[in-house]
């Protein structure tokens, strides 16, 4: 396997929604085998926009997006980039619509062909992984804010993507909640893209920080941590500390 493998490239894509501004102007961007890259800016820059592109929720106004070495544009090519890249929502509601936790989780293995009882048998392996052995038959509308993102993320991480975009995967959470998932993502061996307002957590997540302006990636403005796990390019960027 190349670690040097370029699994998402975006060339000069725009993007702009109806009756506004390009939201994504002419951006330059690729993730290669191994990345962990953290993406820090203001709301209303793009970001999510970005992780919708890729997974074809939306399309492009002009550019070219290739993914796994091949152009994606329509619906059909955007098939298989669902089935190999895990997008995790901001909001777990817009994960969760199964009845019970295990059912939720079973869901992404059971599209992709495996047989109910190794759905399953994947179900319970994924949530034992994040230590949620004991949540297989927990109502998924009565889990609380931090289960439930949790829970969104195991229904991801069992379809065994080979790429994972997280979208402010620790918003609102609690403390140990939000260490736990420092933890979990730290033990996995998948490339990664990470959303979030949090230096902090992206400090101890990703390997590269950037910054999204004016609808495009800054990757000439790395963002270094200090030693005090404290950073920010020249001190214009808005985040938040623990």
């Amino acid at each position: 396997m190349n670690d040097n493998e370029v699994l998402i490239r975006l060339n000069d894509v725009f993007f702009g929604y109806p009756g506004g501004p390009a939201v994504i102007n002419g951006l330059n961007f690729s993730l290669k085998r191994n990345d962990r890259i953290g993406l820090i800016a203001p709301n209303g820059s793009g970001k999510t926009t970005l992780f919708h592109l890729i997974m074809g929720l939306l399309k492009p106004t002009a550019g070219e997006l290739e993914i796994f070495g091949k152009r994606v544009e329509q619906e059909k090519d955007f098939v298989e980039v669902r089935r190999r890249i895990g997008l995790l929502f901001q909001d777990a509601d817009d994960q969760l619509f199964s009845p019970t936790v295990l059912e939720d989780v079973a869901f992404g293995p059971l599209n992709l062909g495996k047989s109910k009882k190794q759905a399953k048998m994947i179900a319970r392996e994924t949530l034992a992984f994040l230590g949620l052995a004991d949540f297989e038959n927990r109502l998924t509308y009565r889990l609380s804010g931090g289960e439930k993102k949790l829970v969104s993320l195991a229904t991801v991480l069992a379809m065994a993507p080979e790429v994972l975009l997280l979208d402010e995967p620790i918003n609102a959470l609690d403390t140990d909640t939000k260490a736990r998932i420092v933890k979990i993502l730290n033990a996995l061996d998948i490339s990664y893209i990470i959303i979030s307002h949090e230096i902090d957590f992206l400090s101890q997540t990703a390997e590269a920080i950037y910054t999204l302006q004016g609808g495009r990636i800054l990757l000439d403005e790395r963002i270094e941590v200090h030693a005090h796990k404290h950073a920010h390019p020249h001190g214009t960027y808005p985040h938040e500390h623990e």
